[in-house]
């Protein structure tokens, strides 16, 4: 097991509701993890389709826009900075385990920082978009943190491996990333940022993770 997993293993074990639960780790595309439902809970890394990278944040802030936690794409599989929680809106009656259909809003909490993935109107620092940053904490959320799920072709419910968007519900922007990279403090990152239009580089696939399997109606 890779240091990024065991340290996904640990935090499972200490954060989540893991009473008669059992989660599906993979590391990655293979014929055995393919078509894993992603629930709420589930522990899990987005890669920007045409490049591959991870998406990712640190304890670093912006030197320019909100001054924010920065968010970028990371080029390696195994760095524990690069997994999300995924969470429910806040208000919702959706419970650990639930599925997530097309068209629902979401959050994703950084695991490491326990901070939201954020968007609004400041400019990214390369291309000068929507900048995307990390903000709040574990009860501090507010709608900047709002993403709607939207899966791309037939499917209806969210799986690994399927291609999605996600669309800030504040600013219409869809997240998004490039090859433009950071020189120093990021250095080899790309910038992760939001646009309003559909295009190529704003499509995501679910991918290493520990996904939480569907809760049984009783």
């Amino acid at each position: 097991m890779s240091l990024s997993f065991f340290g996904l293993a640990i935090f499972l074990f200490l954060n989540l509701d893991l009473d008669q639960a059992s989660f599906s780790y993979t590391s990655g595309a293979s014929s055995s993890s393919e078509g894993l439902e992603v629930t709420y809970g589930t522990v899990l890394k987005l890669m920007h389709e045409r490049t591959k990278f991870r998406l990712h944040s640190h304890d670093v802030p912006y030197g320019s826009g909100s001054g924010q936690q920065s968010v970028t794409g990371f080029p390696g599989v195994d760095d524990s900075n690069s997994y999300w929680i995924v969470r429910p809106q806040t208000g919702s009656n959706a419970k650990q385990g639930d599925s997530i259909n097309s068209g629902t809003i979401i959050r994703l909490q950084h695991m490491r920082t326990r901070k939201w993935l954020h968007s609004h109107l400041h400019a990214s620092p390369i291309s000068g978009n929507l900048e995307v940053s990390c903000f709040g904490g574990d009860q501090d959320s507010d709608t900047g943190d709002y993403w709607r799920l939207l899966i791309e072709g037939s499917g209806k419910t969210w799986k690994q491996e399927q291609r999605i968007r996600l669309q800030h519900v504040d600013t219409g922007g869809y997240l998004h990333s490039h090859d433009k990279k950071y020189q120093r403090i990021a250095g080899g990152q790309q910038e992760v940022c939001a646009v309003r239009e559909k295009r190529p580089d704003n499509v995501w696939l679910a991918a290493e993770g520990a996904y939480l399997p569907i809760t049984e109606n009783k």
